[in-house]
């Protein structure tokens, strides 16, 4: 691999982006969204004619966001929402049959899920309850016989970015609803949580999601909305980035629906005050100790049951906590770098999580075995299901025998090192450098370097348990300058030659209002 400078740097990373980036201004109109303006009109007549409106959510960010969105634009007209996002132990997924039970309105709308509710669109029809399905996940054939789909993946949308996630697609609709009833609301208000929900769903950081996460983190840096000031109070940085959201924030909101009720993170991002959603905040983070826990030991036991001669892995055991089934499966793409699918096990039925790697649509390779599955839904990258406990070995072999005809060049991972950098480029002036393109995440992801056959001068073991590594390199043998790695959660030994090849990124650390340069293992 050759030696990359600046300029090379600076060149390969513009390559990224086809156009100028857009402004908020350039947003395409909400009405493009099939449904949209038709839902907005129903939504609004509804509010004045005093009908009983439920929301019905999900458990992940980006369903927990949605419905924050909603639930706040909703205070603020202000008109009574009863917000319902399913327990994924009792409820299932979406606005499922058992939800729906508890709903007694003549109004339903879905955020962030309800592209595959078909027997609930028609237990609406039956209650003469209207039902606006707004979701962006892939539709399959057939679609829920429903009031109103509002989903940039529908055929004949017209939407032109199809790329986005639930909350986007909620708050879209909401700008509608504003309009159409003359609301002095500023949709630019909700732009922290929606820079949260679309990086945490992983949506490609290109156009209007790139131009909507750097605005939102601009927001969230200067909100004063009791979350956003939680959250800017815990990473204390003079700017957040979306890594910050990604690797801090993001999985303790998740914690939630996957370990408790997701409700515990609605109340955190709709807290009224500091103190409830501080109370809050704490309560995630100790579930998301748990998570980390319990998704270490499910990934020990699920590497054990790996078969590595197969081109998708397909595990599943008893007793596995369902709610980190899909942490595992990112997991193992990480480990094994091929796509995976992990299965939790009980009473006769299995259901898991699906994860991808580079280009293979882990949903399309779901699809083609759908007749096995009881349920499935998701996307490119990532995917839910469920089938009969005695239908997964033929499962395995199905999907296995699909991926063999896809070309051997779509399993290769995107995030490729983009060269070698000289030791005396690594300097605050690199730093600004690549803080020009963030956002960095799906589509844009960041940079990473190589160290090839570097001299290792010494490991340290940090941290109370001493689970992260700090590795000093000397990358060529005449250099005097040396580099300091940092491993988070691995434990390095010294090795046999003293040598070292891997990957890098280069990324900021504040510390005592001081800036250093700080080398991150991949």
């Amino acid at each position: 691999m050759k030696t990359i400078n600046k300029q090379e740097l600076f060149n390969t990373l513009s390559s990224r982006f086809e156009s100028e980036e857009k402004k908020l201004s350039q947003i395409p109109n909400p009405a493009l969204l099939q449904d949209a303006s038709k839902s907005a009109k129903r939504i609004a007549r509804a509010i004045k004619s005093k009908e009983k409106i439920t929301l019905v959510g999900d458990y992940d960010v980006d369903g927990v966001s949605s419905s924050a969105i909603m639930t706040d634009f909703f205070r603020q007209i202000p008109y009574p929402l009863e917000v319902i996002i399913p327990n994924r132990f009792r409820d299932g997924y979406g606005v499922s049959p058992s939800v729906l039970k508890r709903v007694d309105a003549n109004l339903v709308i879905t955020v962030d899920n309800g592209i595959t509710a078909i027997e609930a669109a028609k237990i609406c029809k039956e209650k003469k309850i209207d039902l606006i399905i707004s979701d962006h996940h892939t539709p399959s054939e057939i679609l829920p016989d429903a009031f109103a789909i509002v989903d940039p993946k529908l055929q004949t949308c017209e939407y032109p970015f199809k790329e986005i996630c639930g909350a986007q697609v909620a708050w879209l609709l909401l700008a509608l609803v504003k309009k159409e009833m003359k609301l002095d609301i500023d949709m630019k208000q909700f732009l922290d949580i929606l820079a949260i929900a679309i990086i945490a769903d992983i949506m490609p950081l290109v156009d209007i999601n790139r131009t909507l996460v750097k605005e939102g983190l601009k927001v969230l840096m200067n909100s004063s909305r009791p979350s956003s000031m939680i959250i800017k109070d815990f990473l204390n940085k003079s700017s957040i980035s979306s890594e910050d959201i990604a690797f801090m924030i993001a999985p303790r909101i998740n914690s939630a629906g996957r370990l408790e009720d997701a409700s515990i993170a609605l109340e955190f991002f709709t807290a009224r005050d500091t103190n409830k959603a501080y109370k809050q905040f704490e309560l995630l983070g100790k579930l998301n100790d748990l998570r980390k826990e319990t998704e270490a030991q499910t990934t020990k036991e699920a590497i054990e049951k790996v078969d590595a001669s197969t081109d998708v892995i397909v595990v599943a055991n008893e007793g596995w906590h369902e709610g980190v089934v899909g942490i595992v499966a990112a997991r193992l793409v990480d480990k094994f770098a091929k796509p995976a699918i992990v299965l939790s096990i009980k009473d006769g039925i299995a259901k898991g999580s699906a994860r991808s790697i580079g280009e293979v649509s882990i949903y399309e390779l779901i699809k083609k075995s759908e007749h096995l599955l009881n349920k499935f839904g998701g996307h490119k990258m990532a995917a839910g299901l469920g089938l009969d406990k005695d239908k997964i070995d033929i499962f395995r072999d199905a999907i296995n025998k699909d991926a063999s005809k896809l070309d051997p060049d779509d399993f290769i991972p995107k995030e490729d090192a983009l060269g070698i950098l000289s030791s005396d480029d690594i300097d605050l002036e690199l730093l600004d450098l690549l803080e020009n393109f963030e956002p960095y995440g799906e589509a844009n992801p960041k940079a990473s370097f190589l160290l090839k056959d570097a001299e290792v001068v010494s490991i340290k073991l940090m941290g109370s348990d001493k689970s992260h590594s700090k590795i000093e390199v000397r990358q060529y043998p005449h250099q005097r300058k040396t580099l300091e790695l940092i491993a988070f959660r691995r434990v390095y030994e010294m090795p046999r030659n003293r040598k070292i090849t891997c990957k890098y990124s280069v990324s900021k650390n504040e510390f005592n209002n001081k800036v250093s340069i700080q080398l991150l293992l991949s």
